[in-house]
């Protein structure tokens, strides 16, 4: 690490963006200081009295605490980089994304297993219109004609955004397994390496943040947005778990079952088919989620899982050692990464503990039509009715969290539905609200 002029000190909040502050490098050691009032906030700054916030007893502070030998290099010039965690009168935060996780996590190694994620994310890149008689100078596709799949090279990034965000990878020590175009022009993908859940989730964190910054430099927006444009596909975060036992073997083997996964990996998988609605609404939080969650995207629609089946919400790649993993397709990084990976997690254990039963794999094509005729909600507001109808899920994921990201979402979901109408309205449509109210954050 090197010598740091100011640390840029950095945490996860409710609507998926990094908050903190710049501090001179001799004071990081303090942390900082912050109104708890960030959690009523919704991307057009209303404030909520969401439960748990205080904003009705003067909008109190919550500190961030650091662990100074955790800062490391950022990306800009001689700042350093830190994830903090958020605490009131010495006790973390309930609804702080971090703690969830850092729960979850602490759940499973209390069963004696260690949970390893890797993180896998779809993004466009747009650029700014022309300001005439056809455009409006707002955010447009990224002009690459040139693009296919799988692909790599200037004709696929004329202008190197994707490589400009490699190279700074590279530069600050973010570990990423591979970068591509993904299925339609103008579409990114990038895949970090596997990590313990909470070190995996810390650094999917802070390359989002720092892909945006460095894409927004160059003058193009980086969206992770699961569907800004509905003539072409649409982006999701794609969570890959697997499970280390105290001997340091992946649990979800069983080389003597006809499949080659563990009876820990089929309960695994049930739990997160179980809990799907209720998860949808953590790991899917936005209106236009829903846009992106439908038949015939390959986005995780279907309570259904497949071995190496991409049109299957959890799928198991086709290789048994060490990289043997469940990867859940639903979610998208409209969500914050740590309430996923912790809302992945929680479901999974659950299946374990409540000893559930893992369905068939799927066998059909699922793409307009699966094994099953259960899916995740269809809307925003159906995700939130299945998220509070779901007891065990909530009580296990934390209901301080639950109560208070819920709070946000339903007065988020109530503007759009001002704006629009009724979210089936406006099912086929980038509406203008979306636009203005995601667009520039996410």
């Amino acid at each position: 690490m090197t010598d740091h002029r100011r640390i840029r000190v950095l945490w996860p909040d409710h609507l998926a963006l990094a908050r903190g502050k710049y501090l001179p490098a001799h004071l990081a050691h303090r942390g900082t200081r912050h109104s708890m009032s960030v959690f009523t906030l919704l991307y057009d700054r209303d404030m909520i009295p969401a439960p748990g916030t205080r904003m009705l007893e003067g909008f109190p502070d919550m500190e961030c605490t650091i662990d100074t030998s955790a800062i490391r290099d950022g990306w800009e010039e001689g700042v350093g980089v830190v994830i903090g965690d958020l605490v009131e009168d010495g006790r973390p935060v309930p609804f702080s994304p971090r703690h969830a996780l850092r729960e979850a996590v602490a759940a499973w190694e209390a069963l004696g297993y260690t949970p390893k994620i890797g993180i896998e994310f779809e993004a466009f890149v747009l650029q700014r219109g022309a300001l005439d008689g056809e455009g409006d100078g707002g955010w447009e596709p990224y002009d690459c004609p040139g693009s296919y799949v799988y692909g790599t090279g200037p004709i696929n990034d004329p202008m190197g955004i994707a490589e400009s965000i490699h190279d700074v990878a590279d530069a600050v020590g973010f570990r990423l397994e591979s970068v591509n175009t993904e299925f339609d022009p103008a579409q990114f993908e990038f895949t970090l390496e596997y990590d313990d859940a909470l070190a995996a989730a810390d650094e999917a964190f802070l390359f989002k943040t720092m892909a945006r910054d460095v894409a927004y430099e160059m003058g193009h927006l980086l969206t992770f947005l699961p569907r800004p444009l509905l003539d072409r596909g649409g982006n999701g975060m794609h969570v890959n778990l697997s499970l280390v036992d105290a001997d340091g073997n992946n649990a979800l083997l069983d080389p003597a079952a006809a499949d080659g996964l563990s009876d820990l990996a089929h309960q695994c998988i049930a739990g997160q088919l179980h809990h799907l609605p209720a998860m949808g609404a953590l790991c899917a939080p936005t209106v236009n989620s829903y846009k992106r969650l439908r038949p015939g995207q390959m986005s995780g629609y279907w309570a259904n899982w497949g071995h190496d089946h991409r049109c299957a919400t959890v799928r198991v790649n086709p290789e048994r050692d060490g990289s043997t993993r469940l990867e859940n397709r639903m979610p998208d990084a409209t969500a914050p990464i740590h309430t996923v990976v912790a809302a992945v997690l929680t479901a999974a254990r659950l299946g374990v503990e409540h000893g559930l039963d893992c369905p068939e794999p799927e066998t059909g094509d699922a793409l307009e039509d699966a094994c099953t005729d259960q899916f995740v909600a269809d809307s925003l507001g159906d995700a939130l009715a299945a998220l509070a109808a779901d007891d065990v899920f909530v009580d296990a994921i934390g209901r301080g969290l639950v109560d208070q990201f819920s709070a946000i979402k339903e007065a988020e979901l109530g503007k759009y539905l001002e704006a629009v109408g009724d979210e089936a309205s406006a099912r086929d449509e980038f509406t203008d609200w979306e636009k203005a109210f995601y667009l520039p954050y996410l």
